[in-house]
């Protein structure tokens, strides 16, 4: 879109609104002045200032909180804004695109996403289909990220097995591309030769195939023995990838609270890669 449009030649801004807290959310997108708050030992333009002329993608805008979303779509209804602590007016020209993957409406109904912001952002939609349904895409995206980390680490990773694709290819991938994403660089960590096989590739239970026939054998090559603890670790990651590490809402699908989330990351020693 952006590189289509003729702003191509200006700044293109990315934010993931999912990653923040609301204050340094609100910090982010419209910058601080010194002395704001603790910690801001200078001035610092937002996102949109660092957009100006040009287009600001924002991640996961439907992680945004109701007092933050107030002052977003006053900018997107062209007033002026000022920094955290400022008193200075700012106007700003910027093309606004927005994605995530919650259900909108619903969030509307609700009550925690403001409905005249979500009329304001929904001016033309892009539906991306999820990867289970999208699998030709699934390969190029593993060839892309494997391409990425072979260039970055110089490590001499040639491709993927038959048998890696196919097992690629078979999973549903609930965490979208941002799984897909972290389960090449496992692979091609854990991986202890020059090509990817089977065996480097982690992938949780959740995202097998359910279909009873189609459950794998214990004699077939592809089987893995694991225990519940193991699912449960592999689930847990996976939303935690899908959320980017955003720990109350991933305790909000997991369907727990946020101190027993916490409480199994200390007991199984996962850690923010």
């Amino acid at each position: 879109i952006h590189f289509n449009s003729q702003r191509k030649k200006q700044p293109f801004v990315c934010m993931n609104c999912a990653a923040l807290s609301e204050g340094l959310l609100e910090s982010e997108l419209f910058g601080h002045e010194k002395g704001a708050f603790t910690g801001a030992t200078g001035q610092k333009p937002g996102k949109f200032e660092q957009a100006h002329k040009g287009t600001l993608f924002l991640d996961e805008v439907g992680e945004m909180s109701l007092a933050v979303q107030a002052k977003f779509l006053r900018v997107l209804e062209g007033h002026a804004f000022e920094r955290v602590g400022g008193s200075v007016s700012i106007n700003v020209d910027v093309r606004v695109v927005a994605a995530t993957n919650r259900d909108m409406e619903k969030a509307v109904a609700k009550g925690i996403f403001r409905q005249d912001l979500y009329f304001r952002l929904h001016v033309v939609e892009v539906s991306v289909d999820p990867l289970r349904v999208r699998t030709d895409d699934i390969l190029l995206l593993a060839d892309y990220f494997l391409n990425r980390f072979v260039v970055k680490t110089g490590r001499p990773i040639r491709g993927f097995t038959e048998e890696a694709r196919e097992l690629l290819e078979a999973y549903h991938w609930p965490g979208y591309v941002r799984e897909l994403q972290n389960t090449i660089e496992r692979a091609f960590i854990l991986c202890t030769g020059d090509i990817l096989d089977a065996s480097d590739i982690q992938l949780s239970a959740v995202g097998m195939e359910s279909d009873p026939q189609n459950v794998l054998p214990v004699s077939h090559a592809r089987f893995r023995e694991v225990s519940l603890e193991m699912v449960e670790q592999e689930h847990i990651l996976a939303v935690l990838d899908n959320t980017n590490w955003n720990k109350s809402r991933s305790a909000q699908i997991l369907g727990i609270e946020r101190s027993t989330l916490d409480r199994k990351l200390k007991r199984y020693g996962i850690n923010r890669p």
